[in-house]
């Protein structure tokens, strides 16, 4: 991610947040984070963000196929790159209070680039439950 250019407008959002939403066909191999409930998911972030105040300054989209079906739902948020694999309304809090409000990290929640199997994310979320 580059830095800004000088002549650049500033920001329109602080945070970009794009939720996967994309369907699939019934049965396919990889997944699809719409029928593992990116669309709830979405929804119930784009309201609880209203209500902790951020709606002005942080935008909740849904988006097609982020290409990470099997890791989700997924969503990645912008500025920053960071990709996050949430499957309830608490990693949704979670995400919201500590990253979106808090300017922090959701270590356990992070997609790592190497992160291509749900295994290598269920691993991570044990050793951090095991803390």
């Amino acid at each position: 991610m580059s830095d800004a250019v000088k002549g650049d407008p500033a920001p329109y959002y602080r945070a970009h947040v794009f939720v996967c939403t994309n369907e699939r066909e019934a049965g396919h191999p990889r997944g699809c984070c719409r029928s593992k409930g990116g669309d709830e998911l979405r929804d119930y972030m784009k309201k609880k963000a209203t209500g902790l105040g951020l709606g002005k300054s942080v935008r909740i989209n849904n988006a097609g196929c982020l290409d990470r079906c099997e890791l989700g739902p997924c969503m990645v948020i912008y500025p920053e790159g960071v990709w996050y694999s949430v499957t309830s309304k608490a990693d949704v809090d979670e995400v919201l209070q500590t990253h979106l409000a808090e300017g922090k990290r959701v270590e356990r929640l992070m997609l790592k680039s190497t992160d291509k199997l749900p295994a290598d994310v269920a691993a991570r979320r044990a050793a951090a439950a095991a803390e």
